[in-house]
């Protein structure tokens, strides 16, 4: 009996090596996991960048929109007092 029981101890202790050495090697390694994460979170990607400039542009363009029908209406009621359209351009920051 005692010899089936220090055989299995015998047997189990490589098992239980390879997955303490699995668990060191991931102790070791999440600080750097972590802070690569932290630097993912505080960059910006290129991706990002360009969805957020495409974003800003078509707010400025709906703007620009707006201002534009506004002014074609208060020329269509009053034509004499209306001059060119001197509002708004998305393209051109004021």
């Amino acid at each position: 009996m005692r010899k089936i029981i220090v055989c299995a101890a015998a047997l189990a202790l490589p098992l239980s090596a390879g997955g303490c050495i699995r668990t060191a090697a991931s102790v070791v390694t999440a600080p750097f996991k972590v802070a690569g994460q932290a630097a993912d979170w505080a960059t910006t990607s290129q991706d990002e960048a360009d969805r957020n400039y495409g974003r800003k542009m078509r707010k400025k363009e709906a703007r620009e929109g707006r201002e534009r029908r506004d002014w074609e209406k208060r020329c269509r009621r009053d034509p004499e007092n209306c001059g060119s359209y001197d509002g708004y351009v998305a393209g051109r920051d004021n």
